[in-house]
């Protein structure tokens, strides 16, 4: 199921996400074990990766024993790419973290084989336990992750084509749509509805449709969003102008 929760502002909601996250990991550390985070990219998180720096920096929460696996990434983008998901995270949270780089899985967006790359790395979140915690955004068309409609609940990571609304949303990035690439690497939808806990951030009036989509329809692979529904322990973390549909 699908709980709400609204916060002022995103500066409030990355606040409360990331002291749920830090508990998770000071809990699970104290206990010998490591915690899977999985890492959303875009604007939309950038709130939250400032919120986790800052617990580092100025209350000492460790992220040796973190492992995290990141959605997506752009296919035909190396890592040093400005635009790639990777320069992305290292950018805005890895550099700035003391977490290993052996704990640090982005999918390979030049991969010569990208299905044997994305089968291996369904088995690498196997082999790290599965995922803990699960961050997400949410794209206009219902995509979470690079899910674009249709995605079927039972899809596992793999190469995907992006929808044009999509390239169109992201080209703010890019500086002109047609340097948007095509296609992408993603998580599947079933690979993300097996993380145990799954927080989707949503701010703005610009999202109240699609959330409200998301909440209210019936779960089907038209809007990828809406298999939410399914998961046991899913919460959208949104503000009043998200929310204004619901």
């Amino acid at each position: 199921m699908i709980s709400t929760r609204l916060h002022p502002d995103k500066q409030s909601a990355a606040q409360a996400i990331a002291r749920e996250m830090a508990d998770l990991i000071r809990l699970r550390s104290e206990s010998g074990k490591a915690t899977v985070l999985g890492l959303a990219t875009g604007s939309t998180p950038l709130p939250l990766y400032a919120e986790l720096i800052r617990l580092h920096r100025e209350e000492g929460l460790s992220f040796r024993s973190v492992v995290t696996f990141n959605l997506d990434e752009y296919e035909g983008l190396a890592p040093a790419h400005p635009q790639s998901y990777r320069f992305f995270m290292e950018a805005n949270l890895f550099r700035h973290l003391d977490i290993p780089a052996a704990n640090i899985h982005v999918p390979d967006g030049l991969a010569a084989d990208a299905d044997g790359h994305c089968a291996a790395y369904e088995r690498a979140i196997r082999a790290a336990g599965g995922i803990d915690l699960q961050i997400l955004g949410i794209g206009r068309t219902g995509h979470i992750g690079f899910n674009e409609p249709p995605s079927p609940a039972d899809s596992r990571t793999r190469r995907v084509h992006l929808d044009e609304v999509t390239r169109q949303d992201n080209s703010v990035f890019f500086g002109d749509v047609a340097q948007v690439p095509h296609g992408a690497l993603t998580m599947g939808v079933a690979t993300i509805l097996e993380a145990r806990r799954v927080a989707l951030l949503a701010f703005g009036s610009a999202k109240a449709a699609i959330v409200a989509r998301a909440v209210k329809e019936t779960p089907s692979a038209d809007c990828p969003a809406t298999w939410l529904q399914r998961h046991p322990d899913c919460v959208f973390h949104l503000d009043a102008a998200a929310a204004e549909r619901l």
